[in-house]
């Protein structure tokens, strides 16, 4: 018998003991087989695109999926009278097929790519933001229903199989590090911008907002918004942007100063941030030679604070000579407390040029001892992107760098500041344009913007390249070309 005809042959089938399901429970079978013999074509896709093995199989009797992976009677019993439609799919990865019950969301997305139509249309005639559309056909392609081109946000560089950091030459998030204002609680001696910048104006944001969100689906990547400042909590339209943001279904993080509980209480009932970060410059005596008297523990308090409330934070610490030895035991203090304490090299720019660095031959001995501490000290996070010639050195694996992919300046990553100027990076004089002049998009696509996402010269034919590029802020804040000199803390031709 032909397998297509088999559910209505059942359907003019009687007899006793014969379940009244029976016929759409083989529908079901049927399209489990037609689902795990699709051909999946090997072509690049360049659009959202239905997974080719999906089957979509209306049926009169709620909960049959599960009968076909067992069959107990306890389901069985949960067979009853109702309209359910049953969708069918094998995940692109490894082909294991799954059979469940649509979800208003999965029957929404498969309309929206089946039938091309564009989310800000959707959004519009339902008369709800788009990041919910936008959030729908994320979740689609998450599940499997919808198959996504790969990400479209990649070096400019030829690929080199035998480089071991070649994984991350395509990022799959791109950030907005934006710096809403200059006004700050605090005086920190280390602060590399002090000077008097006016606030982002308001009317620019919503529109800078959507260039992102549109920036980032034609690279077919996750939008981030890391918002700082000064405090980016003193910006008088904060709230109101953090909304904006969220209803455009972006990951969005805080890098700000402690808080009270009902400010956060207020955008987590908006959006829950990925994470809210702090800074911290080591134990409580110099941290607050740093930061100011009382700070360590009002940041430690509100740390405990966000912890108890589900918020995920960290704590940054800006790595100076003086609190190079404070780092492991902020570690064992913090512990419990936070989700994760990581360091940025000083770069001798603003107010921190008041300030020393390591020298070298101290910087790789710190290093040296934070690879030793990570194991018992879980709070300890990684970040820069030298601690990978350490991890080479001891065949430990690699992690992805200071961004996940090395330098991840005008790559996966711009700062906007509160004037409109955009920088590679924050840390440094890195200009490529002002955003209130220019487009994202312009502004990426800079002269500018690509020299900084070559990165230096002289890493070129470095195997860590990908991974690693050390810091160009650090570099040029000691008065060398970012372009083509290395990072001079780099000692991998010492333990290579």
């Amino acid at each position: 018998m032909n397998p297509d005809s088999f559910p209505e042959f059942l359907e003019h089938q009687g007899g006793p003991g014969m379940p009244s399901f029976l016929s759409e429970l083989a529908r079901i079978e049927l399209s489990r087989h037609k689902a795990i013999t699709a051909e999946f074509t090997p072509l690049a896709i360049h659009s959202f695109s239905l997974n080719p093995s999906l089957q979509i199989t209306p049926v009169t009797w709620k909960n049959l999926a599960s009968l076909c992976v067992r069959a107990k009677k306890r389901d069985l019993d949960k067979v009853v009278s109702g309209n359910e439609i049953i969708i069918t799919w094998c995940q692109p990865d490894n082909r294991a097929m799954v059979s469940c019950a649509a979800e208003p969301g999965d029957v929404l997305a498969i309309k929206l790519v089946a039938e091309d139509i564009d989310p800000l249309d959707a959004a519009r005639e339902a008369g709800v933001p788009v990041g919910i559309i936008d959030a729908v056909i994320r979740e689609a392609v998450w599940k499997g229903l919808v198959i996504s081109p790969p990400s479209m946000l990649c070096r400019e560089q030829e690929r080199d199989e035998s480089s071991p950091g070649e994984e991350c030459v395509t990022a799959e998030v791109f950030s907005l590090q934006w710096h809403l204002t200059q006004e700050c609680d605090l005086h920190c001696r280390h602060c590399y911008d002090r000077s008097n910048r006016r606030a982002f104006p308001f009317e620019r944001a919503f529109t800078l907002l959507d260039e992102l969100r549109a920036f980032c689906r034609r690279r077919y990547i996750r939008g981030q918004v890391s918002l700082s400042g000064g405090n980016p909590l003193l910006y008088p339209h904060f709230l109101d942007l953090y909304r904006a943001a969220a209803e455009r279904d972006f990951m969005l993080a805080i890098l700000g100063n402690a808080s009270d509980r009902a400010t956060i209480e207020r955008i987590v009932e908006i959006q829950m941030p990925v994470y809210y970060q702090v800074s911290l410059e080591g134990l409580e005596q110099h941290n607050d030679e740093i930061r100011g008297a009382g700070n360590y523990r009002r940041t430690v308090d509100f740390l405990r604070t966000l912890t108890e409330m589900g918020v995920p934070n960290m704590v940054m610490l800006t790595l100076t000579r003086h609190n190079r030895g404070q780092v492991i035991p902020l570690a064992e203090e913090l512990e419990g407390i936070t989700g994760g304490l990581t360091f940025n090299r000083l770069a001798l720019f603003g107010e921190g040029a008041g300030l020393e660095l390591p020298t070298p031959d101290e910087y790789r001995e710190f290093l040296e001892a934070y690879v030793a501490a990570l194991d018992s000290h879980p709070v300890l996070t990684l970040k820069d992107s030298l601690l990978n010639t350490i991890f080479e050195r001891d065949n430990s694996g690699l992690f992805g760098g200071c961004a996940g992919y090395g330098c991840g300046a005008a790559f996966n990553f711009v700062s906007i500041l509160s004037d409109g100027e955009v920088h590679a990076c924050r840390k440094f004089p890195s200009p490529i344009g002002n955003i209130l002049i220019n487009s994202l998009e312009e502004l990426y696509a800079s002269t500018s913007a690509c020299r900084y996402r070559a990165g230096s010269s002289a890493c070129s034919g470095c195997s860590l390249n990908a991974v690693c590029r050390g810091c160009p802020a650090v570099t040029a804040s000691l008065g060398l070309d970012p372009f083509t000199a290395k990072d001079p803390y780099c000692f991998r031709h010492l333990i290579a």
